[in-house]
């Protein structure tokens, strides 16, 4: 019996016709809602950097005719000096602020993660700096950092210590433009660190404390691997900014003194606005871009391997 079944089961299997699949329809409505996103990473990134690009083989002073020259602005590039020596400094600039800012950030937010009185106005108030304007700072710090009548200085002689022309002087100039932005962005970036530090179980330090953990046994191995993503996010835009400095240090010290403080960004500037070589220009701009995507390429392929985005 069992077996006639099985033999009229199979023969109803055979008389089916297989069903065809159906391919799904196409919605365009996920791409209706990535449209503007999309629009505006392709008019305010891909465009300026395909129009530079193409500038950057071709001979322009702006008032004539450009003229197409292939990569000799690339060779010239490569041999010349002033390039070398604006690079060095955006290099030593970002290890200048990047470091000490970050430090710096994690300890606030480490401090205002406590239930203390007034944490609430605190939080607020290291925000501030990061909200002035890059030319206001840059015109209050240069009376600070003023070597005759500048508070700094003032501060300084009632110590008894007399303070150095810093904004003058090659060997503080760039710390000092440096200490400018560790004080602007401490405040923003420890925002980001103090909400990674909310993001993070209770259960944890107490399981750690049970166990015997010090605070700075849990520091290192439970609130530093957990505020990877917060940290990956602060270093990146960090360092993508501090390569892209100009604003501030114009106004503090205009590339000085004897070229200190010539950055990258600054020798742009200068060779498009002051020498009208547009070329040129676009090629140190191809340059700066090469170097931001290989440090933050670097940055991603560190932190890939070394962050967890689940703490469950």
């Amino acid at each position: 019996m069992t077996t006639d079944l099985m033999a009229e089961k199979r023969t109803a299997q055979a008389a089916t016709p297989p069903r065809t699949r159906r391919r799904p329809r196409f919605d365009p409505t996920p791409y209706l809602f990535l449209l503007p996103s999309l629009f505006g990473v392709f008019a305010f990134l891909l465009l300026p950097v395909a129009i530079v690009a193409v500038v950057s083989l071709f001979h322009w002073e702006l008032l004539d005719s450009p003229t197409f020259i292939g990569l000799d602005n690339y060779r010239k590039l490569a041999g010349d000096g002033d390039v070398g020596h604006s690079l060095v400094v955006t290099i030593t600039y970002t290890l200048l602020s990047i470091p000490a800012q970050t430090v710096l950030a994690i300890a606030l937010a480490l401090l205002l993660n406590q239930r203390i009185r007034g944490v609430r106005f605190f939080r607020a108030v290291y925000v501030v700096p990061w909200m002035a304007t890059p030319i206001a700072l840059g015109l209050v710090w240069s009376w600070i950092f003023d070597p005759g009548n500048g508070a700094l200085n003032k501060f300084l002689g009632v110590l008894g210590v007399d303070g150095p022309a810093w904004l003058n002087d090659a060997a503080f100039a760039l710390p000092a433009v440096a200490a400018v932005q560790i004080w602007q962005y401490t405040g923003y970036n420890m925002l980001f660190f103090l909400a990674g530090l909310q993001g993070i179980p209770g259960e944890l330090y107490d399981a750690a404390s049970t166990d015997g953990a010090s605070p700075l046994q849990q520091f290192f191995r439970i609130t530093l691997p957990l505020l990877n993503p917060t940290l990956f996010f602060v270093l990146v835009t960090n360092v993508i900014g501090s390569f892209q400095v100009f604003d501030t240090l114009y106004v503090m010290t205009a590339g000085g003194p004897s070229q200190s403080t010539e950055v990258l960004n600054f020798r742009i500037y200068q060779t498009a606005f002051q020498e009208f070589d547009f070329g040129y220009a676009s090629a140190l701009a191809m340059l700066l871009f090469a170097l931001i995507l290989l440090v933050t390429t670097v940055q991603v392929r560190y932190f890939n391997r070394r962050t967890t985005y689940d703490v469950s």
